[in-house]
């Protein structure tokens, strides 16, 4: 893949969580979670930079110790999509990636898929990915954002709920038929041009963002469109010390 475009990688990575305090530095196999993030990110070959985000010295030590690119943000930032804007205001750069630093295993391909629509040129400013539900726990698991794409795979809506809503429960005891996709995954990983990404950030927060808890609902809901590229790689995200477990058995196999 030529690179037409500087694209620059961002990784957010915050000590504080409510659920698992000091999140980036948990080991696996014996490197921090934000190392292997980093380092897979590096393998996407659309990327010519990857920096991380932090608002903590801890995490911004352990960076440099690998290596790594780090710099420090204000710790008032509401969201991850706050720090990377503060990151990359007075960077030289024309699509700017937003990948989550508790995706350890993330696909450097996925960073692929979402930044070359940007660099074809489409209309849209943002790119994020989807991938097939395929069982209905999947569907039901509020934990799981789901995405409603159009004829264009432009997003239509995003929700934890279910959606499209099955009326008639027409799958409830029989697994998502893979030749009727309606029902998807949103992965969130994000590709932006710069200068759509600067004026998301300065946007307010939006009622329908306020109420699912989900950030890119102030794009749809100030009548931007958002490209949604399938993907059939799906990414393992850590929110608990449990899901370590789970990570380090997967790459024990």
């Amino acid at each position: 893949m030529a690179i037409k475009s500087k694209v620059i990688a961002v990784i957010p990575a915050r000590w504080g969580s409510s659920r698992f305090p000091g999140k980036p530095l948990a080991l696996i196999k014996g490197k921090p979670m934000i190392q292997w993030v980093f380092e897979q990110t590096s393998r996407a070959k659309s990327v010519s930079e990857v920096i991380i985000a932090t608002d903590d010295s801890r995490i911004l030590d352990a960076v440099n110790k690998f290596g790594g690119n780090a710099v420090m943000t204000s710790a008032n930032h509401e969201s991850g999509t706050d720090r990377v804007a503060e990151v990359i205001r007075n960077k030289n750069c024309e699509i700017v990636v937003n990948v989550q630093g508790d995706e350890p295993l993330i696909p450097p391909v996925n960073i692929d898929l979402v930044v070359q629509p940007l660099l074809e040129g489409i209309p849209e400013s943002t790119v994020t990915l989807r991938i097939l539900i395929k069982s209905y726990d999947n569907l039901l698991d509020r934990n799981i954002t789901k995405v409603v794409v159009d004829k264009s795979s432009s997003a239509l809506y995003f929700s934890k709920a279910m959606i499209p809503w099955d009326r008639d429960d027409t799958i409830q005891n029989s697994p998502v038929d893979p030749l009727k996709p309606f029902w998807y995954k949103h992965i969130g990983l994000y590709a932006y041009r710069k200068n759509f990404l600067m004026k998301f950030a300065s946007l307010p927060i939006s009622g329908l963002e306020q109420i699912e808890k989900l950030e890119q609902l102030r794009i749809l809901d100030n009548g931007y469109k958002i490209k949604v590229v399938e993907t059939k790689l799906d990414s393992i995200g850590v929110d608990c010390e449990e899901d370590l477990v789970m990570l380090e058995k997967r790459l024990a196999v």
